[in-house]
């Protein structure tokens, strides 16, 4: 049993050493694979009822947030790593270079195509369409057009999914906290509910897209070899 257990162990240090050394990419997905424009609907236009009504909940969620509600949506705002999952794992998932650099390329992935997404849909934050909707940060003055889709949504459900997939005993904790993340949007007053929804739905597909994808296949069992040799999965 020692000789499998010692060629178990030098397979998983193989194959997170080659993940590790790997040339590092800003992307791995072309961008034809990930075009919002063909996953997301347009959100609500300017001055609709149902644009109306996504001012109407802001106001409402605002009245109804507690102090420990916006403290908890200022801290998400100003955290867009793979650590925002530490709490639910219950460890560190920086501290293991496999994983966080699998994370981290979901981040690089997410960022590039989130940003074009954003671009192209040119939605005004809430605080330009009503300028009475406060935030639970400071916001740079003048346009603000890129509410749609939410990049924080996006970047929680991407990792999410991923992680889910690689953690599968942790999914419902994990995407529970990504749904928290997006929701935080709404409180910290930066965010239309619709930009939320567009967020979930298009990390989510970028997730699925790089598990798809062979290089990321490489990365993700990368991971699971460290993550199981942490005792952090069985």
């Amino acid at each position: 049993m020692s000789g499998i257990s010692g060629r178990v162990s030098t397979i998983t240090f193989l194959v997170i050493a080659a993940c590790l050394n790997a040339p590092a990419q800003a992307a791995l997905l072309d961008p034809a694979e990930i075009d919002a424009t063909r996953f997301l609907p347009p959100p609500p236009m300017a001055g609709s009822s149902e644009s109306k009504a996504e001012v109407a909940e802001l106001h409402a969620i605002a009245a109804s947030s507690s102090a420990a509600m916006r403290d908890a949506a200022k801290r998400d705002d100003g955290d867009e790593k793979p650590d925002l999952f530490n709490a639910v794992l219950g460890f560190d998932v920086t501290a293991l270079p496999a994983t966080s650099r699998m994370l981290e390329d979901v981040v690089k992935e997410e960022e590039a195509d989130t940003k074009a997404a954003k671009a192209y849909f040119h939605r005004d934050r809430p605080w330009i369409v009503d300028a009475s909707i406060k935030t639970c940060v400071p916001v740079k003055p003048g346009p603000a057009a890129n509410s749609y889709p939410s990049g924080h949504a996006s970047l929680a459900y991407s990792m999410g999914v991923v992680l889910a997939a690689v953690m599968p005993q942790k999914a419902q904790a994990i995407l529970a906290r990504a749904s928290e993340f997006g929701e935080n949007r709404l409180v910290c007053g930066v965010h239309f509910r619709s930009d939320i929804a567009a967020g979930q739905q298009f990390g989510t597909v970028l997730a699925l897209r790089l598990m798809d994808n062979a290089a990321f296949k490489a990365e993700m069992e990368a991971a699971r070899a460290e993550l199981r040799a942490a005792h952090h999965i069985d």
